[in-house]
């Protein structure tokens, strides 16, 4: 949570009503308790507190241009110290020009003299430490903002890293099964390597999208789909199943891809039988529910471990929700493992659908 200090412009109506509060108050006590003239009253309210107004100001611009480091106190007490001299000078003899023939008056401003210098070197110590905290927040603030905002670039940055290791990882499996293919089957090397073409163009054009539909994410998997079908022919077998209320709602982008790929690793490497995937894609609880069954052989050690794929899915998932649980995994009695991933849905964004 940030700070966010008062806006100059506040502070400065705050003020001049304060100061046009304080002269109305000054001229009044002159005028009803000292029974000088309305004119005298006036004028040593508006004369004495336009002074110490105008110093005010330069304290405050002073300490915007300039705050040390180290002795900030006494830095302080010095400035207020000198302004405080040079605006009581200012408007005693400011006011002794113009009152010159009233002996009563100048006698008055010389015994109030030392009241005057108390109450201006009160006033402009206030006003002082006022601007020292102004300044502190103003400045905390900002620090803040510069914080929170490294803190959204690591993280889009690293949220990137992520979701650019995972093509690599994918492309260098295909490139090896259509090396394979180019020996055994011409003819699959080339579709494979047309759909391949299709797969990363438009990898290239959702880059820059964080966020995706479940329909165009669906697209983007049965392309995928395509490719592997390619590879492993009639051995492999997807079962999909979307329902109606989720094609408009959105989940990260290239977030479904790596989860196909571990069920497919997992449980299609290692067996020289046909498999089946399952994907299923439903809405819970305002939730996006994604599932993706896959057979496996239990008493294969790597069936166990969620992969690169599913960690990096994981970390994505935390960066972009701060929940380690939308991601989950089990296993079946009968040999079946089963991710499941749960993606948040905004109640606006329900709205629209």
């Amino acid at each position: 949570m940030t700070t966010t200090p008062l806006s100059k412009p506040s502070i400065k109506n705050t003020a001049g009503i304060i100061l046009l509060c304080w002269q109305a108050v000054c001229a009044a006590v002159l005028y009803y308790f000292f029974n000088y003239s309305w004119q005298i009253a006036l004028a040593d309210s508006v004369i004495s507190n336009l002074c110490l107004a105008l110093g005010c100001i330069v304290i405050s611009n002073m300490l915007a241009y300039y705050q040390p480091k180290n002795q900030k106190i006494a830095y302080i007490f010095l400035v207020t110290l000198a302004v405080t001299a040079a605006v009581v000078i200012a408007s005693f003899y400011s006011l002794s020009f113009l009152f010159t023939t009233d002996a009563s008056y100048l006698l008055f401003l010389e015994l109030a003299l030392v009241f005057k210098t108390a109450i201006a070197f009160v006033c402009l110590g206030w006003c002082a430490l006022t601007n020292i905290l102004w300044y502190r927040l103003a400045e905390q603030s900002e620090m803040q903002e510069r914080m929170l905002a490294t803190q959204n670039l690591a993280k889009e940055a690293e949220l990137n890293k992520l979701r650019h290791q995972l093509q690599p990882h994918f492309l260098f499996n295909s490139l090896n099964s259509v090396y394979a293919l180019t020996i055994v089957n011409p003819t699959e090397a080339g579709t494979m390597i047309t759909k391949l073409a299709a797969f990363l163009r438009g990898t290239l054009k959702r880059d820059d999208e964080v966020w995706v539909s479940v329909a165009d994410e669906m697209e983007y998997i049965q392309l995928y789909l395509d490719i592997e079908k390619v590879r492993f022919s009639h051995r492999l077998n997807v079962a999909v199943s979307i329902a109606e209320d989720t094609l408009s709602l959105c989940l990260p982008g290239t977030l479904l891809q790596p989860i196909v790929e571990n069920a497919i690793k997992f449980g299609l490497y290692n067996t020289s039988t046909a498999i089946t995937i399952t994907v299923d894609v439903k809405l819970e609880n305002n939730m996006l529910v994604i599932t993706v069954s896959n057979p496996y052989d239990p008493e294969m050690k790597a069936s166990k471990g969620t992969g690169f794929g599913l960690s990096a899915i994981r970390r994505r998932l935390y960066l972009l929700f701060a929940d380690s649980s939308l991601l989950q995994t089990e296993s079946k009695d009968n040999n079946l493992y089963i991710t499941t991933l749960k993606i948040p849905q905004k109640d606006d964004q329900n709205d629209t659908n």
